[in-house]
């Protein structure tokens, strides 16, 4: 009887302690919440509170001047069968997501394993190679136009004086794109400089015993530095996906120039020159919601770019995992 009175009173006395441990824990959430208050401000009114916007104006006729009137699906039909500039501005910005991406990792990678090699004047190499990206995106894209120009630009002058082919790089819709890709690969000094970081804490101990074992480059740089360095990999190709998914100024200047069209404010232009080849998403959004004030359309394309935004992101994660025991 003693052992059972003293089993219900052990079983009853926690009774009076979750009241307030149920406080302390009340209280530790709203403590929580108030120091994130700014972050869950700041997410509601600059991301949530647009992206449900733009879901609604998506399904609306919406000019901007008067309230929107509800029609449907009749943006998203109109986006995907009958705009003739959505087609094209996907394709190109895959292309640029593929190729542009893919050039500027290994390219960066390139230059941050030269430079992490050179002994004398590391310094001066790194700032030359970095200046390039402190250029302005139009004054570096304007210079470019100029340079590539197929007619005066040094450096079809060059070609033709070697013996070798002379393209129209900006005015021609096969090299147009290739050109935008040399321009984004000029500026890789951000690149450079993570790579670098990243290649310079690998451990030496590894390459040692690597040595030891008789390995060569390739093999020191496939199973030592791209293990080592795969995060920083991972984290390259998912910011420069989401970059060039709102790639726009570049190929607008670029088309511009190209086309010959340097006016002022209110001038009408139909991105894409030459041939639409230069087209991109975001100038589409642009040219469809600011300058023809078709907001719900504008919308309409806007979210297909939000959705392959975070469609390539969550591969990329998914994937991760291939890609940081690449090397293993």
């Amino acid at each position: 009887m003693t052992s059972t009175g003293t089993s219900t009173g052990t079983g009853t006395s926690p009774g009076p302690v979750a009241p307030a441990l149920r406080a302390r824990r009340r209280r530790a959430a709203l403590r929580t919440a108030a120091f994130m208050s700014p972050w869950l401000i700041g997410f509601a009114v600059f991301f949530a509170y647009p992206l449900v916007s733009t879901v609604y104006f998506s399904f609306t006729k919406y000019d901007g001047f008067r309230p929107p009137v509800f029609n449907g699906l009749d943006n998203w039909t109109y986006v995907f069968t009958d705009y003739p500039l959505f087609w094209p501005a996907m394709r190109n910005t895959l292309w640029l997501v593929v190729v542009m991406v893919a050039c500027r990792v290994v390219f960066g990678l390139g230059v941050g394993l030269l430079i992490t090699r050179i002994k004398t004047a590391a310094g001066v190499f790194r700032t030359l190679f970095y200046l390039p990206y402190l250029a302005p995106p139009v004054a570096a894209t304007l210079a470019f136009v100029f340079l590539l120009n197929p007619g005066t630009g040094p450096v079809n002058t060059l070609l033709e004086a070697v013996g070798l082919p002379a393209p129209g790089w900006f005015t021609d819709a096969d090299w147009s794109k290739p050109a935008l890709t040399v321009l984004a690969v000029w500026g890789v000094g951000d690149l450079m400089v993570i790579f670098m970081a990243a290649l310079l804490d690998v451990p030496k101990e590894q390459y040692e015993a690597a040595e030891l074992d008789g390995a060569g480059a390739w093999a020191r740089f496939r199973h030592i530095t791209l293990p080592n360095i795969s995060p920083i990999i991972l984290f390259a190709v998912v910011t420069g996906v989401i970059q060039a998914m709102q790639y726009y100024t570049q190929p607008l200047v670029a088309g511009k120039v190209a086309a010959g069209v340097i006016g002022g404010s209110g001038q009408q232009f139909e991105p894409g020159y030459p041939d639409k080849s230069t087209l991109t998403l975001p100038q589409v959004v642009y040219n469809v919601g600011f300058q023809r004030f078709d907001y719900g359309t504008a919308c309409v394309v806007a979210l297909v770019l939000f959705a392959l935004s975070m469609a390539c992101t969550a591969l990329l994660m998914r994937r991760r995992g291939g890609l940081i025991g690449a090397g293993d």
